[in-house]
């Protein structure tokens, strides 16, 4: 199938508006439906969020495996059903105040391979139904602690009641939770107040686009070829013979590259599609960008 766009853009979405918003406002400038993001931001926040048009929509899940990072700041002595503002502020009587050494001993439990339990107020699926559904109704939402990796925790302001924060995680890792866990850790609670996403894999929010600059005239110059998606992989040039084979479905050999997965380009550096490997060791395009794969 061919689309009049296929590429990547990361947006800088301004709080108060929903990533489904962003998306939308790309669809209508690009005048195609085949458009979506690599990871939902809440509504309350801002930063990147990587839309991504055509082809490149099935470079999502690679978005996804790539870290994100987050500068974000709490009240502690506070709590809510949300973890943030979205919902009703419980203020403590009379909150235990941390030292500064308290929490930076705290916080050295919550970097490396964490289990976290994700916020009631979410969007994961309990029973067929999204999480912030159910607790919006006041009905018990029961969710597992699931493995995260927090790449980087770094503690940058605490003033009683504030908490600044700088995060660099796995995908799947909630902001919120790690200051709602983090306080009770401390003997306190917290919610969150502000969130920015400051990077997801190779996109940063110094060189995201402003939403309100995307138009039908100038997002052909917005798009940043689906290459950019995949610094994570390995590279392997195709040619010739080998490359009318590959965009047709045939295999290639197992020494062609190393690991299960790489990026195949043309000899103009142009992305083809991804090689991963079968059963046996050869390699198949798939996505094939050229191809029906």
């Amino acid at each position: 199938m061919r689309f009049p766009f296929t590429g990547v853009i990361p947006v800088d979405k301004p709080p108060g508006i929903t990533s489904r918003k962003v998306v939308d406002v790309v669809a209508r400038a690009a005048g195609m439906k085949a458009v979506g993001h690599a990871g939902t931001l809440d509504p309350l926040a801002s930063g990147v969020v990587v839309v991504c048009l055509g082809h490149a929509t099935r470079l999502v899940d690679h978005l996804h495996a790539q870290s994100k990072a987050y500068s974000a700041t709490f009240l502690l002595g506070r709590s809510s059903p949300s973890d943030d503002f979205e919902t009703p502020i419980e203020t403590e009587s009379d909150p235990r105040v941390p030292t500064d050494e308290e929490l930076e001993v705290a916080a050295r439990d919550f970097r490396g391979d964490i289990l976290q339990r994700p916020c009631d107020y979410s969007a994961i699926h309990v029973d067929g139904k999204r999480a912030y559904r159910l607790a919006r109704k006041g009905k018990p939402v029961e969710i597992e602690a699931r493995p995260v990796r927090i790449e980087r925790l770094d503690i940058m302001a605490y003033q009683w009641p504030g908490l600044a924060l700088e995060i660099e995680c796995s995908a799947g890792t909630f902001i919120r939770a790690i200051g709602r866990d983090l306080a009770v850790a401390l003997g306190t609670r917290a919610v969150m107040e502000s969130l920015r996403r400051t990077h997801v894999g190779p996109y940063r929010v110094d060189t995201a686009v402003p939403l309100a600059s995307i138009e039908p005239a100038t997002l052909p110059g917005l798009l940043l070829p689906p290459l950019t998606a995949l610094p994570h992989l390995p590279r392997v040039t195709l040619t010739g013979e080998v490359l009318d084979s590959a965009v047709r479905g045939g295999l290639l050999p197992a020494d062609a590259f190393v690991g299960d997965r790489a990026a195949a380009i043309d000899g103009d550096g142009v992305l083809v599609g991804i090689l991963g490997r079968l059963a046996d060791g050869r390699a198949r395009l798939r996505p094939n960008f050229r191809g029906l794969g």
